[in-house]
């Protein structure tokens, strides 16, 4: 199951408690306070890993608490300082403070660590406050709480490009041709229920990341179909590939299909909506005698917009495709990726 959203409580460690003791042994004639400072709180932190895609396991255990420190004790024995608890997350994953909604972090690299509640400090036992004035202290300071924290956690996929599009054009077909990725696929609407990701080998050296999400429709912004959910997944990518079936049993007008998917986009995300974008006619092996792909031809000739004809049943056009894509991508940097101003 993909989850990208949860939320979760984090509590550090509080520190342990300081000790008042005094030495009393029978051959210690010049006794005195030996009570043990308390040991450190442990803290929590958040690291990513790529080994996750989906932050499914905060579904059902949400609360995390980092171990206390130790108590001090006589003979100034210094109480034991709490372990610190790291929780994995996905790559990608954005971590906001619940209450407040600040954004605090976006982990968008893998061995990122991040601090999101600090251990408590452990207290001075009586040992600390001898002076030569007050030599029998019988004071000793407790342990400060760790802090806590409500986090909501927002994941976003890292991917280089992602596939746009009505539900049924081929988009989850085309992933599942060019990677390893096995996506649902079948002949009924919104087959393609969650994300999917698939790496795109170019050579022995190269390859890209491509995201395949959720078909929209008009109205998508409006909560029609599966909405806009998912399009948060393709705020990172570089590029975009739009694919429009031409098949000529869909009735529909491709240039229609296009002003419809822009429209969405641009009501998720205007940023989303400007990304670089390559234009694919989809499933032309069962073109036919249809006028559809011959109007999206004169559609991206007008917009000076090369089109790329492909059919991922019968394999033609999907190595021409996959080298533009790659071509496309050396010349956009990797730092390009626009956020949602909606956070």
């Amino acid at each position: 199951m993909f989850v990208d959203e949860a939320r979760i409580h984090v509590a550090a460690g509080a520190g342990g408690n300081g000790c008042v003791a005094f030495r009393r042994e029978k051959f210690v004639p010049r006794g005195g306070p030996s009570g043990g400072d308390g040991g450190e709180g442990g803290s929590v932190y958040l690291e990513s890993t790529a080994h996750l895609n989906t932050l499914l396991k905060f579904r059902f255990n949400r609360e995390f608490r980092a171990e206390r420190g130790g108590h001090g004790e006589g003979s100034n024995r210094h109480g034991k300082n709490g372990e610190d608890l790291v929780i994995q997350v996905p790559v990608g994953t954005i971590v906001y403070d619940d209450e407040t909604g600040e954004k605090l972090i976006d982990m968008d690299a893998p061995v990122m660590r991040f601090l999101v509640a600090k251990g408590g400090r452990g207290g001075r036992g009586n040992a600390r406050f001898a002076t030569s004035t007050n030599q029998a202290p019988r004071r000793a300071d407790p342990g400060t709480p760790g802090e806590e924290r409500k986090l909501r956690l927002e994941l976003k996929l890292l991917a280089d490009v992602g596939l746009v599009g009505f539900p049924n054009v081929g988009k989850s077909t085309l992933i599942s041709r060019l990677s390893a990725a096995r996506p649902r696929i079948a002949d009924y609407p919104f087959t393609t229920l969650e994300p999917c990701l698939g790496v795109v080998p170019v050579d022995e050296e190269d390859s890209f990341v491509m995201a395949d999400i959720p078909g929209l429709i008009a109205g998508a912004h409006e909560g029609k179909g599966l909405g806009d959910r998912f399009l948060k997944h393709i705020e990172r990518t570089r590029l975009l590939l739009h694919l429009i079936d031409v098949a000529e049993f869909t009735g529909r007008d491709p240039v229609e299909d296009y002003a419809i998917i822009i429209k969405e986009l641009e009501s998720f995300s205007p940023a989303v909506a400007r990304k670089p974008m390559l234009m694919v006619a989809s499933r032309i092996d069962a073109a036919g005698d249809s006028n559809r792909l011959f109007a999206l031809r004169e559609f991206c000739r007008a917009k000076k917009a090369p089109l790329y004809e492909i059919s991922s049943i019968t394999g033609e056009g999907l190595e021409e495709l996959k080298r533009a894509t790659w071509t496309k991508l050396k010349e956009i940097p990797r730092a390009g990726s626009a956020e949602n101003p909606a956070g």
